[in-house]
């Protein structure tokens, strides 16, 4: 029981610090910074399950949000007024939602694993947009129309980010086994 504990304080741990480095490993896109975040928080809801990589992703946001400047563009509580703060939202949420999707089976399929990876994908996104264009339309004044939303906040990473989720699910795929393996 002891030694299970410390194993998921260790594992929510790392998956925290491996998401604060995928912010900054970037790739400067115009609105909303291509980062590396996907693939970690992903893999976290693919390989702790939904609730240990949800718990991974908030221990990351409530680091970023006590002004540990680990979010892609800084941090400090006064990220939230950032457009872009919906996508961290986003990645706990997903992190919970991939886990619950992809750990219904003990050793899941490439293809589910890929399909959970790629439903994650879409609540990040989802998160992300509508929080960009509220925080855009009512905190900034300066509301941005759905076209240039799709384009900025969708069309431009999107590729990158579908490219994550395969390499998630191929990662997952191996390390999966590993990791039930260790618990017993």
């Amino acid at each position: 029981m002891a030694r299970e504990k410390t194993r998921n304080l260790i594992l929510c741990a790392l998956f925290a610090a491996l998401i604060a480095v995928g912010a900054f490993i970037r790739i400067p896109i115009p609105v909303v910074p291509f980062t590396l975040q996907i693939l970690f928080t992903t893999l976290a809801g693919l390989l702790l399950g939904s609730r240990l990589g949800a718990t991974s992703v908030c221990i990351y946001i409530a680091l970023g949000l006590m002004g540990l400047p680990i979010f892609a563009e800084g941090g400090g509580f006064a990220y939230v007024l950032k457009p872009s703060f919906g996508y961290i939202i986003g990645f706990a949420v997903a992190a919970y939602v991939t886990g619950c999707f992809a750990r219904q089976k003990s050793s899941p399929s490439f293809a589910r694993l890929l399909l959970a990876n790629f439903v994650g994908l879409a609540i990040v996104y989802l998160f992300g947009m509508v929080y960009y264009y509220l925080m855009s339309r009512f905190y900034l004044g300066t509301p941005i129309g759905l076209w240039p939303l799709f384009v900025y906040c969708f069309l431009l990473v999107v590729p990158g980010d579908v490219v994550l989720c395969v390499l998630a699910a191929v990662l997952a795929k191996r390390l999966i086994p590993l990791i039930e393996k260790d618990r017993m």
